[in-house]
């Protein structure tokens, strides 16, 4: 019936810091960028490798939602990466704070989150 993921939407509240986050912090790439006027409203489709896509939207005065991992509602959206310790580094060059790695208990791979101009939870998860 389902045959994967298609994309995952993120409203963010300050379009061109998001942009420059997903595009020149984590890398992602730009397929599109669409300004739709009668909106007011940004849609920047990025892709992370062959296989996913993030929508980035902006809306004037979007309302704000509870981020926090462990509030009701989505999670966090995670990234999986070969070396932990080099993206921690690398983030934290670029002024992102981190947290201390953990360790998921059912799978025994290393963790941790960061955040997105807009608090959004993000998680580096170790392959």
């Amino acid at each position: 019936m389902l045959n994967r993921i298609h994309h995952v939407a993120i409203i963010c509240s300050n379009y061109v810091k998001s942009k420059h986050f997903y595009t020149e912090i984590l890398g992602l790439t730009i397929i599109n960028e669409t300004y739709r006027a009668d909106r007011q409203s940004y849609k920047l489709d990025l892709a992370l490798g062959e296989n996913y896509q993030i929508e980035l939207f902006s809306f004037p005065n979007p309302p704000l939602r509870v981020s926090q991992p462990e509030a009701r509602g989505l999670r966090h959206l995670a990234f999986e990466v070969e070396n932990l310790e080099n993206v921690i580094e690398i983030l934290n060059n670029k002024d992102i704070v981190t947290e201390p790695i953990r360790i998921d208990e059912l799978t025994g791979k290393r963790f941790t989150f960061f955040a997105d101009p807009d608090g959004l939870p993000l998680e580096l998860y170790e392959k």
